[in-house]
């Protein structure tokens, strides 16, 4: 299996100050992976490394195909086409339709022929169960339908990584699992690996995939969610 992200000996910075550490990680290029740890553990700061807001200090990175130790300020919009990034807060431009923000996306990341940007944003649409909403305004979507056009948006250039920052955060616990389930199948649809940062261990148990916690500024996978307690620190190995 080919991988999505390749960190080997990475450490991450924000304001010189070291915020994680010795990162060894790596993800295939279909897998579905969770960043678990407590709020200010470090797992943003692993998200917006890979999509290139904070540098990859020291070590080697790769994420889809882009060498996380080259990446210029030019490179990142051509980065972000390769990647769906999923927010708590949905980060929506609320003042445009559902389809204009997908529109929106779209010209930012080089689309240009308007018939090929409306059939696509029909299509992701469709697999989002929008597809009567097109010219509705996201203030008069529900926080469910809200999350749903931004999955939409994520997926709009058929990324090859989904990274989703507690995207079932603000929501209740029956559309929380509605936006998991849409998440999973849409991502198989599109052939997307995912990597999700969540609080929420009833998700993780009900939706397994690879567990990796975030602790004392380290990284390392938990082997089977059935076999740890994730309010225990690491042993001392």
């Amino acid at each position: 299996m080919s991988k999505v992200i390749e960190i080997k000996d990475g450490r991450i910075f924000q304001q010189k100050e070291l915020v994680l550490k010795d990162i060894q990680f790596e993800l295939g290029n279909v897998e579905f992976a969770y960043l678990i740890g407590k709020t200010g553990s470090g797992k943003s700061s692993l998200l917006k490394c890979l999509y290139g807001e904070v540098a990859l200090g020291e070590g080697q990175g790769e994420v889809a195909g882009f060498d996380l130790t080259k990446l210029r300020r030019a490179d990142i919009p051509i980065l972000r086409r390769e990647l769906g990034i999923v927010f708590q807060d949905f980060q929506l431009l609320t003042d445009r339709t559902v389809e204009q923000n997908l529109f929106f996306v779209m010209k930012a990341t080089g689309w240009k022929e308007k018939k090929a940007m409306r059939k696509r944003s029909e299509e992701i649409l469709e697999l989002v169960g929008l597809g009567a909403k097109a010219k509705a305004k996201p203030f008069n979507l529900s926080g469910g339908e809200q999350q749903r056009l931004s999955i939409a948006r994520a997926l709009i250039n058929r990324p090859k990584l989904i990274l989703a920052d507690e995207p079932t955060g603000n929501l209740d616990p029956e559309t929380s699992e509605e936006i998991m389930r849409l998440l999973i199948a849409v991502a198989q649809e599109e052939k997307s690996a995912i990597l999700m940062a969540t609080h929420d261990m009833t998700i993780v148990e009900k939706y397994p995939g690879r567990v990796f916690r975030v602790e004392n500024g380290t990284i390392r996978e938990v082997q089977s969610i059935d076999r740890f307690n994730p309010f225990e620190p690491f042993s001392a190995d």
